[in-house]
């Protein structure tokens, strides 16, 4: 073949990252919950064998986890981010051309290895990964990259020796696809696969022999799309660097209710911190803001109120004190007293490209570049909210519940295992 995709996957990526640095979970359940320790997100082979259903709500699986002894763990988002990091500079070692589609996954393009067992050559890069990070991968090998996730979800299912699974041949590739639900194809969703059952369409390879103009015309022409990766041509290419967010949106539930505007206020300016850092990173520029905040809607007994604001600047910018201002003002409009708020956040709109921005002489926005390039550059060397503007508070008694929170081994210098 001219080209081949490889899809490279951690296997049960938040276990993993846990398992690493605690042993004792291994060979045994293990759950990792969602923000305020709601929900189960990432659950080991363990816990999905006793029925552990992903997004199962905690507080319903409580016998479970007591009858089985299931270990249950807050997300570490510092943990598997400097992990996920590491993970995708080892894959950089053996492949020129690396798309980090998600935190645990990322697809390699091989072009112009001809003279390359690409089998073996994968081998190689689960064994490295293994060795180096010590987490546990699988990778799947086809000539596009719909055929590269089925072929990594057979490697994961089937535990293929050495992790890497290839679909080529039109054996390999039929047999693959014709026990295969629609459902389970990439960019095909619940809605999208009742909609090709009722039409007769109920495995992937009947998808792949369909007439893809009709299907086409009948849906889009993403499912066009998705008929010819089946057959094996390559109509997805590769980003080597995410497109841009066109809006950036930060929020997050309170780990208790709260009236105390005080909180609230830093709750927001946290929040457009961190949007105004993703604006900055991703090179773009900001015209308008929305402010919202929001009772709980599932809280019967409590009083509801839910409103937002969009809040618009005379010129587009990246500088956060200029959005805290807007935003602090944004809240004094929309706070009502003698409500429970459960939850707060911000989104960036009108987005544009920083690069060739041309000021307005007349309406430019104060600020300061150099300012904020001076607060980023000392948060990524020294840790996050090292700098940080006054109005996010110090203690963070809003911050979301994580009781079951395990250090940060890999970005604390506090947190490193000691070995005695």
């Amino acid at each position: 073949m001219s080209k081949m995709f490889a899809l490279c996957d951690v296997n049960n990526f938040y276990v993993s990252c846990e398992r690493l640095f605690n042993p004792a979970l291994r060979n045994r359940p293990v759950i990792v919950l969602s923000n305020n320790d709601g929900c189960a997100v990432a659950r080991s082979n363990e816990a999905k064998a006793i029925g552990i259903k992903m997004g199962a709500p905690l507080h319903k699986i409580q016998d479970i986890v007591r009858k089985h002894n299931v270990q249950v763990l807050s997300s570490n988002y510092a943990l598997y981010g400097d992990l996920s990091n590491r993970f995708v500079s080892v894959l950089e070692r053996s492949c020129d051309q690396v798309e980090q589609y998600s935190i645990d996954e990322s697809f390699l393009l091989y072009e112009g290895f001809k003279h390359t067992n690409l089998i073996e050559h994968n081998q190689e890069i689960v064994k490295t990964v293994q060795q180096w990070l010590g987490l546990p991968i699988c990778i799947g090998l086809a000539p596009s990259k719909t055929l590269a996730k089925i072929a990594n979800h057979y490697a994961k299912s089937l535990a293929v020796p050495n992790g890497v699974l290839e679909l080529n041949s039109r054996y390999t590739v039929k047999n693959a696809l014709e026990n295969l639900p629609v459902s389970e194809i990439w960019g095909v969703g619940r809605r999208l696969s009742e909609k090709l059952n009722k039409v007769g369409i109920h495995t992937a390879l009947q998808l792949r022999n369909a007439d893809y103009k009709t299907l086409q015309r009948m849906f889009s022409v993403n499912m066009e799309r998705t008929v010819l990766e089946l057959r094996g041509k390559s109509c997805i290419a590769l980003e080597d660097s995410p497109p841009p967010k066109k809006q950036i949106v930060c929020s997050r539930s309170f780990s208790n209710k709260t009236d105390d505007l005080q909180l609230i206020r830093e709750a927001i300016a946290y929040h457009v911190t961190r949007g105004c850092e993703t604006l900055r990173k991703q090179g773009s520029l900001a015209k308008s803001m929305t402010v919202g905040i929001r009772t709980n809607p599932f809280s019967a007994q409590d009083k509801q109120y839910c409103q937002s604001i969009t809040l618009s600047l005379p010129e587009a910018t990246d500088h956060t004190g200029v959005f805290l201002k807007s935003a602090m003002r944004g809240l004094q409009e929309i706070y009502k007293k003698g409500f429970l708020y459960k939850k707060v956040g911000i989104m960036l709109n009108d987005l544009s490209t920083a690069e060739g921005h041309q000021k307005d002489f007349f309406m430019s926005v104060k600020s300061s570049p150099e300012l904020m390039q001076a607060v980023d550059s000392i948060n990524a060397k020294y840790g996050k909210g090292t700098a940080k503007f006054a109005l996010q508070g110090f203690n963070q008694k809003w911050s979301m519940k994580s009781e079951r929170r395990s250090k940060d081994f890999t970005s604390n210098w506090n947190d490193i295992v000691k070995v005695k």
